[in-house]
């Protein structure tokens, strides 16, 4: 079995799934456009930092002919393809204006072209869902009380990038066999039959637990923001001050725009990490905390939780805490017997080894292959 996974390497979790595909004997490659500072390995980096703009499109064509290699399936990430979409954005430019709605044009003409082929040479697709890809501002303001779409500004979440967003979905849905959400708050917007798929980004034979609860020192508080608005760094950063004014001891440790590589040395030496307080889910860094056995704290949207097994949220193990509640679910952390954190974080290890294995989930996704596989030569 031979497969391509595209066009980015968004939470490393396209190469992850591509690795422990090849684990399992499958042909497996990672294709991204472009490399990011996090530095996941991926198998082909199409453009070069120091390439124009027309050097990237006409890289982009040329690297557009895998549509007639031989592959059994196709798994796009981002929920897009090699053409990614982009909004038509207006400025105060007349001719900036004029290029942007003829480049958005062209993308959205590509991108067609591309589908098309593949569909035509009956390449089973398959396409998933990892975050604002599918996460639109304007839904998440009508039905969530709690929501990063309060706090990020237009540039974030506004009417064209939503209606672009819900377009990207409808057409994704035509041509792919299957439709997967990484987050379960994914699925309100994903079409019906889309499916919640755990992060599987890591190898736990490289992620082994660092225990360090039970260390003679202050407590060591972690946070890794990929945008401090959405994930509530502010609130974090003032609820730490106020604790310390009242004489809690404590470290924290801001870990930003560094590698993964280097992230993970430095998520390794501490006891606690705080994820996020308004997205309603942990991200694939909480995984990586979780798998050094490092417990979280984050904010767990309550009825989102219908889209995942019923098994694996009785077992959630997670100090639930969003922007009004933070202070008080660090002052519990801080005032936690360190018995009782050391378990926790065993406990948080456990969960992951559990829900996120790798090996696992490419198994069910190598079943996915073969039953689309199947589906195109009816």
């Amino acid at each position: 079995m031979k497969v391509l996974h595209l066009p980015t390497t968004v939470g490393g979790n396209p190469q992850g799934i591509s690795k422990h595909l090849r684990i399992l004997g499958v042909d497996s490659q990672t294709w991204a456009l472009r490399q990011n500072y996090l530095g996941y390995p991926v198998d082909k980096v199409i453009w070069k930092d120091s390439d124009n703009f027309f050097q990237r499109e006409w890289k982009r064509l040329k690297a557009l002919a895998y549509v007639f290699q031989d592959w059994d399936a196709i798994h796009f990430n981002f929920g897009t393809t090699l053409f990614i979409q982009e909004p038509y954005i207006p400025t105060s430019s007349l001719a900036r204006n004029l290029f942007r709605k003829f480049y958005a044009g062209y993308l959205d003409l590509m991108q067609g072209i591309e589908l098309r082929v593949l569909k035509w040479r009956k390449i089973p697709l398959f396409v998933q869902y990892q975050g604002d890809d599918a996460r639109q501002g304007d839904f998440c303001l009508r039905n969530f009380k709690i929501t990063a779409a309060t706090q990020v500004g237009s540039e974030y979440y506004n009417e064209r990038t939503d209606s672009q967003k819900r377009i990207q979905i409808e057409r994704m849905a035509r041509f792919c066999f299957k439709v997967y959400g990484l987050n379960p708050d994914l699925l309100y917007v994903l079409p019906l039959g889309a499916e919640f798929l755990p992060y599987s980004h890591i190898s736990f034979e490289e992620w082994k637990p660092h225990y360090t609860q039970l260390q003679n020192r202050p407590l060591r508080i972690g946070h890794a923001p990929s945008n401090r608005k959405g994930k509530g760094t502010d609130f974090v950063i003032a609820a730490l001050e106020e604790l310390k004014s009242e004489g809690y001891q404590f470290e924290f440790v801001l870990i930003e725009g560094v590698s993964n590589a280097e992230a993970k040395l430095i998520y390794q030496d501490i006891d606690v990490l705080v994820d996020q307080l308004f997205f309603g889910w942990y991200g694939g860094l909480a995984v990586e905390a979780m798998a050094l056995g490092k417990p979280v704290l984050v904010y767990l949207r309550e009825e989102d939780l219908y889209y995942i097994p019923n098994k694996m949220k009785e077992e959630l193990p997670f100090i639930n805490v969003h922007s009004e509640s933070i202070k008080a679910g660090l002052k519990s952390v801080l005032e936690l017997p360190r018995q009782d954190l050391f378990e926790l974080a065993k406990k948080s290890r456990d969960f992951v080894l559990k829900w996120h294995d790798p090996i696992a989930i490419a198994n069910r996704l190598v079943e996915d292959y073969k039953l689309g596989k199947l589906e195109k030569e009816k």
